[in-house]
């Protein structure tokens, strides 16, 4: 049940508030359990299969079935409050959730807790401490309540709460004007490429049919908007030297035996490219293949990506963009560099090859999160949505529809300073790691 309902905190059903329950009811089935490996694995393959359904759209259920089962074995040391005591509880769970965040393959951070909190009246504490103080908050407000359960009133556990009361001085002295693209595709799925030539041209219609009514200082495109590559077809790159206004498009770019997923500055005069230095495993690259292809008869059809190692800054008049391309939405110290160099963040995604399914919906609600933590207005564009407009407080001013061609104006303010949690760095995880082992101190002696 506990794993169940901590699914409901995130989309489709976004309930935040459910978050702190599910984990309490997870720590009250540890403290009466004596089976605890059972109990642990219940909960985070129930919460991680529900979660992560959408990863099973066009590829069938064994691929999901791995994924959710592989993560929910990074859950196993919770076993171990048992023997410890409940107070353990949070920091165990925030320590196994950076670990998912950095291992394997890079990590795969989509479970982290921080992101089913967009709407929680303390997510501002992101802006102070980063995701995974959002995320620690939230497990201790569970701790309380089980121990409210218990008739135990520890309400001091709470206390880095009242940083969300400090204020934070955002500097927003310029705006932009941008163009966002929803091109559309064809048809949902993972062969939506084999129409590459076809959603470029939808890009390059919706772009045709917004730019009648009104000018602007650039036009973003998304993931994937340009699959043929731009510097080998002729007809691609004299389309997009037609524009007086530049565009950042995804393109996906060879390079001698390389296949690149970048995201180009475009102008008839030249060309700035930012190559994705964080690859979608299993999706961009396939680790373990020849496993793999024993799993999955997709493994064939995906060709490896080479890439990039260095972060780019797009610079139209006074806008500083920093690109980001789907995946590298989960990668902390990318959209770290990327906050403190840049004064918007525009996050470039496709969502085609997982249908109408919650992915998107989710992805959305980790850039809120992303936005909060760096102070940072972010233009989010998609294929086939959602794209939306979201300010630095996470909140969402503008959004398509999902399945559609749209475009969308936005009149977006440029922001000049840095967020606490970007000025602290690594101080962040460092000082909420201390605050949990404050708590599970205290704990454990009041225990004794």
């Amino acid at each position: 049940m506990s794993g169940l309902v901590l699914s409901a905190a995130f989309e489709p059903i976004s309930l935040w508030w459910v978050a702190p329950i599910a984990l309490a009811l997870e720590m009250f089935a540890l403290s009466r359990s004596e089976r605890t490996y059972p109990s642990v694995l219940a909960f985070a393959l129930t919460f991680n299969l529900v979660l992560l359904h959408w990863t099973s759209t066009y590829v069938g259920s064994v691929p999901w079935i791995i994924l959710a089962s592989g993560l929910s074995l990074f859950y196993l040391p919770l076993v171990a409050v048992k023997r410890l005591g409940i107070a353990f509880f949070p920091l165990i769970f925030i320590v196994l959730e950076e670990i998912r965040n950095r291992f394997p393959f890079q990590g795969f951070g989509w479970a982290r807790i921080a992101y089913s909190q967009a709407d929680a009246p303390y997510a501002k504490i992101a802006a102070h401490g980063g995701a995974v103080a959002l995320s620690a908050i939230t497990v201790l407000i569970g701790l309380v309540l089980f121990y409210l359960f218990q008739k135990q009133f520890r309400i001091l556990i709470l206390l880095p709460l009242l940083i969300v009361l400090v204020p934070i001085n955002v500097q927003m002295n310029e705006t932009t004007q941008a163009l966002m693209i929803q091109g559309n595709v064809p048809k949902l799925g993972l062969d939506f490429n084999s129409r590459a030539k076809e959603v470029f041209f939808n890009h390059v219609k919706e772009t045709d049919i917004a730019l009648k009514n009104r000018k602007v200082d650039f036009i973003l495109w998304p993931e994937n908007s340009v699959d043929v590559d731009p510097f080998r077809n002729p007809e691609v790159f004299e389309a997009l030297n037609s524009y007086k206004v530049p565009l950042i498009v995804g393109a996906i770019v060879g390079r001698d035996n390389e296949t690149l997923n970048t995201s180009i500055l475009w102008t008839k005069e030249s060309q700035n490219v930012y190559i994705k230095q964080h690859l979608t495993p299993f999706g961009e690259y396939i680790p373990l293949r020849s496993l793999a292809s024993k799993i999955s008869p997709f493994v064939d059809d995906v060709r490896d990506f080479t890439p990039g190692n260095e972060s780019t800054i797009f610079t139209v008049d006074k806008a500083k963009i920093a690109p980001v391309i789907c995946y590298e939405l989960l990668d902390d110290q990318i959209l770290e560099k990327a906050a403190k160099s840049s004064n918007l963040l525009a996050v470039q995604t496709n969502s085609a090859t997982f249908g109408d399914s919650a992915q998107s919906a989710q992805q959305l609600q980790i850039t809120r999160i992303r936005a909060i933590e760096h102070s940072r207005n972010i233009l989010s564009v998609s294929t086939t949505g959602f794209s939306a407009v979201i300010d630095y407080n996470g909140k969402v001013l503008q959004k398509s529809d999902m399945g559609t061609a749209q475009h969308l104006y936005a009149e977006i303010g440029l922001i000049s300073s840095t967020s606490p949690r970007d000025r602290y760095g690594d101080w962040a995880l460092v000082m909420t790691l201390i605050w949990l082992l404050i708590v599970t101190r205290r704990a454990y002696i009041y225990r004794r």
